[in-house]
């Protein structure tokens, strides 16, 4: 009896089963629907899109055309030279040993260019030897240097291209130095400088590990070290020069022989007392070396003029923007229209840095010296692009008054200034 009423149970229960199931919902695939309207909305906007392109690819082909015609029609206001008496050709100067100008290209590399060929110069002078030295050498470990400080201040010193002269003596006692023959920075076939890429690569870096507050020092160098390997190459840790092994710090010292402690920087300016030591405040002395001893701008002259008349160069920067400045001309000097001559002292010059028309725009190498008429003449080595529109490749002549005006701080070798520095102990 009870085995009957469990059939019974189960026959019903099955009948439930199948009624719902015969009322569940399923699902199946189909072919997509076509909305013809839609469809042509979009081929409608599409052809809108094509037809703005196409009249914005005109505009902007139309503008690029007009910048390239402004261009090429651009005008700079120049001072004139016919009334001006200068040298006819490096020749006219008492020069000292200096390799030949080297192009420093698309870069900001003139302050190591320039330190660079002095340092060469003081080699020739000091133990008559001829090497060519290595800027990208100096250039890498500056950079390394930047980046740890721009890490270690958090993102709030400066990171750009340029630097200072005693830039090099930092680099050369940390680091050492090599010569031009074992590392260029030149790789993958390539003949000139271009540093474009390599700084935007590094800066993009920079301003992440910033915005990411990301401060691993070791990590963050590692990553700039890759960088600056992947565009001017690794410099080497060893090499050989003349059938001997070295190591660029041994290379300084045992062949070059070179002391950096025996360098000094001046400038002259108001802003704080004369005779004491202080910061030379511009952006590329982004470490704040507080060591360049300032002078009355006679005195500061007066050792540059003192220098290349008695058998040294100098390396020497400042700014090279004023309408006295002319590449064509292969000179530079201040016209009357700018300053009369009897108006440029100390006051004048130091105006001109306080409202920044006089900046720190470019490192060059004085080697040379002659007078013509009332002015002193000086031979200048420089790397930048415009000292190769003129005759001279690679050459300047700076009249005394823009050097007065203009220049700024200058490296020298302390044995010509002893007197001078016995005024500030």
């Amino acid at each position: 009896m009870k085995l009957r009423r469990l059939k019974l149970l189960l026959i019903v229960i099955l009948v439930i089963i199948t009624n719902l199931s015969a009322q569940m919902d399923t699902a199946k695939w189909i072919p997509k629907p076509k909305y013809p309207v839609l469809e042509e909305l979009e081929k409608e906007l599409e052809q809108e899109r094509a037809a703005q392109d196409s009249i914005t690819a005109q505009i902007r082909n139309r503008q690029e055309l007009d910048a390239e015609k402004e261009k090429e029609e651009a005008q700079k206001f120049i001072a004139d030279f016919s009334n001006i008496q200068k040298p006819e050709s490096p020749e006219s100067f008492k020069t000292y040993f200096a390799f030949p100008p080297v192009a420093q290209y698309q870069s900001g590399m003139c302050w190591c260019f320039s330190t660079s060929s002095f340092l060469e110069s003081e080699l020739y002078r000091i133990h008559k030897k001829e090497i060519k030295l290595s800027e990208l050498h100096t250039i890498y470990y500056e950079y390394v240097e930047k980046a740890r400080r721009y890490i270690r201040e958090r993102g709030k010193s400066e990171f750009g291209e340029g630097s200072e002269s005693n830039a090099v003596f930092r680099i050369m006692k940390q680091y050492g130095a090599v010569p031009a023959e074992v590392y260029t920075g030149l790789i993958n076939g390539k003949t000139r400088h271009n540093h474009t890429a390599l700084f935007e690569e590094m800066m993009k870096y920079l301003q992440y590990c910033n915005e990411n507050d990301f401060w691993d020092e070791k990590a963050a160098l590692e990553s700039i070290k890759i960088i600056l390997n992947k565009h001017i190459g690794e410099p080497p840790t060893t090499f050989r020069f003349n059938g001997k092994q070295y190591t660029p710090q041994k290379f300084l010292k045992k062949v070059l022989k070179l002391r950096p402690d025996d360098y000094v920087e001046f400038m002259s300016t108001s802003s704080i007392p004369f005779y004491i030591k202080g910061v030379f405040d511009v952006p590329d002395n982004w470490w704040l070396d507080s060591n360049y001893y300032n002078l009355p701008l006679d005195e500061w002259y007066g050792i540059i003029k003192k220098a290349l008349e008695s058998g040294y160069t100098i390396c020497i920067g400042g700014d090279v923007s004023e309408a006295g400045y002319v590449g064509l001309e292969d000179a530079g000097f201040i016209p009357s229209f700018d300053i009369p001559q009897e108006y440029i002292n100390q006051d004048s010059r130091e105006f001109r840095i306080q409202n920044k028309t006089t900046g720190d725009d470019h490192g060059i190498h004085m080697i040379g010296y002659t007078k013509i008429g009332d002015f002193d003449w000086y031979l200048i080595k420089d790397s930048a692009r415009s000292s190769r529109h003129g005759k001279f490749f690679g050459n300047y002549f700076y009249r005394e008054d823009y050097v007065k005006l203009k220049m700024l701080g200058f490296s020298i070798h302390k044995d010509v200034v002893k007197d001078i520095l016995k005024k500030f102990d």
